[in-house]
């Protein structure tokens, strides 16, 4: 989480630094995509090798890569850090796993909820740790919180390698090197891979910087599509027994589930990437205040996993939080969508209360549903599935919501400051100098355009708040109508879900 959070928290402090201010996206857009590669094979893997190297080498990984992120230079460097960190995120299924699988069924929704806890913790850290280092224009604090973020990550995996010795699963002795590598989905974990990166990358170059016609969004975005509908029908009809295990389906609950967890991707990542960043467009831009602001998501996500994991284990039944998740997650929704430059401050204090409160219910009821519909032996598999397709869910969202971002300033950011500056004086040759260094937050700068006043200054800033406030809206309205498909599913389709202890 500490990585993760600091993605999207800190994605603007690294490109103010090291260049870049296009690629903002792509620090979490990374670990989103790792997260969905590679949690398949890794669960399937850990049957067959055993929970603990895994575990152990990959969050090594992410000590590698936030040492890189911490000492880059370029995007390029950064991104590259970013994609070695995001190897560690193969092993977050294995925490869900490992974690049911020492348990009784009957505390297993607590067992999710207190995961969730530990990783509301680390994303409060992580975003006071951010604000901190940050704050007063200092964005090269985001070296230092990357090498507590190694530090982090080594010291975890140091712990695992010592204290986690479990003992040899019975696939790991009965089967042999070879019959466990042919065992693997070797061709459906190339098709998911490829099929992705090729997607996101296409939908990340509409409006940044090619024109959905263009042959570089077009090309990229149908093979990506082509290789996804290829996935579908490989798993569907020749590999049973694959990252989409067959024998996971047996209880619709769980189909139902990844579709829900899709979902809670798509809103979370929203969150992730452009709730700060509205913050600090429009009430301040002190970066500690704007992490305080975020991190009432995560006080609330706590108070609402253990009392959501409490629930599930004491009344034996899973429907009321999942869908009370996906009712909060709209609301929020619609209340970030209502904002202007006119609302209150004392507002935004109060809505991420309600996204912390679906995020608390939802992934902890989501795990426990997947875990408890699926034989036991298949309880690492449908942890990496879910996990998959949560990030799933954050890697398409955020490249359809870097899409409408894009396309909400790009045609709305120019016009509007003509129209406040141009009245009061401002040369029609200086709109593009002024335009850019409101843009990039450099009063400074803004001065230095010819013709450009004081009074012209303070319009030209309100309307690129005004054209801000459009492209946010229409994020907002897009993950919205995400989470009202999910509640109606939940609401028509989900089964009360019974279970014995």
């Amino acid at each position: 989480m500490v990585n993760v959070v600091g993605s999207g928290a800190l994605a603007r402090d690294i490109t103010a630094v090291v260049g870049g201010s296009s690629d903002t996206i792509w620090p979490a857009s990374t670990i989103a995509i790792l997260t969905v590669v590679l949690s398949p094979p890794v669960s399937q893997a850990a049957d067959y090798w055993g929970r603990k190297w895994f575990l152990v080498g990959l969050t090594a990984c992410g000590c590698v890569g936030s040492i890189v992120v911490s000492r880059s230079t370029s995007i390029g460097m950064a991104i590259a850090g970013f994609t070695i960190g995001g190897i560690s995120f193969g092993a977050q299924p294995l925490l869900h796993a490992v974690t049911s699988e020492i348990l009784p069924r009957k505390y297993r929704p607590l067992a999710q909820g207190t995961v969730n806890t530990s990783a509301a913790l680390g994303a409060i850290i992580a975003l006071l740790m951010g604000g901190s280092l940050t704050r007063n224009s200092h964005p090269e604090g985001f070296r230092t919180y990357w090498y507590i973020g190694a530090a982090i990550y080594a010291t975890t995996a140091a712990i695992c390698a010592v204290l986690y010795n479990p003992p040899p699963r019975k696939l790991q002795i009965s089967l042999t090197r070879k019959e466990k590598l042919r065992q693997l989905d070797w061709i459906g974990y190339t098709l998911l891979a490829a099929g992705l990166v090729l997607f996101c990358i296409g939908l990340s170059w509409s409006q940044n910087p090619y024109s959905w016609t263009n042959a570089h969004v077009l090309a990229t975005f149908l093979t990506g599509v082509i290789l996804s509908l290829g996935l579908i029908l490989y798993e569907w009809y020749f590999k049973r027994d694959g990252m989409f295990h067959h024998g996971l389906f047996g209880d619709r609950n769980f189909a139902i589930a990844l579709g829900c967890v899709f979902v809670e991707g798509l809103i979370f990542f929203s969150a992730n990437n452009y709730f700060s960043f509205e913050v600090s467009t429009l009430y301040t831009t002190d970066s500690l205040m704007v992490s305080v602001h975020y991190a009432v998501v995560f006080i609330t996500d706590i108070v609402a996993s253990m009392t959501a994991g409490a629930y599930c284990s004491a009344k034996k039944s899973i429907r009321l939080p999942a869908t009370c998740a996906f009712v909060m997650f709209l609301i929020f929704n619609i209340l970030m969508a209502k904002i202007d430059i006119q609302t209150n401050n004392a507002n935004i204090w109060g809505y991420p209360v309600f996204l912390g409160v679906g995020l608390g219910m939802c992934l902890s009821s989501l795990l426990a549903v997947a875990q408890l519909s699926t034989p036991r032996e298949l309880i690492a598999t449908a942890s990496g599935l879910m996990i998959s397709v949560r990030s799933l869910g954050g890697a398409v969202g955020l490249a359809i919501y870097n899409a409408v971002f894009n396309h909400g300033v790009s045609a709305n950011l120019g016009s509007k400051v003509a129209a406040a500056t141009l009245p009061l004086g401002l040369p029609s040759s200086s709109l593009g100098p002024l335009i850019v260094s409101l843009t990039s937050g450099n009063p400074a700068a803004a001065k230095r355009v010819p013709g450009a006043t004081l009074d012209i200054i303070q319009a030209g800033g309100l309307a690129v708040q005004e054209a801000f406030v459009i492209a946010f809206r229409y994020v907002w309205i897009s993950a919205g109508c995400f989470a009202l498909v999910a509640l109606v599913g939940t609401v028509i389709s989900y089964h009360k879900h019974k279970y014995s202890g």
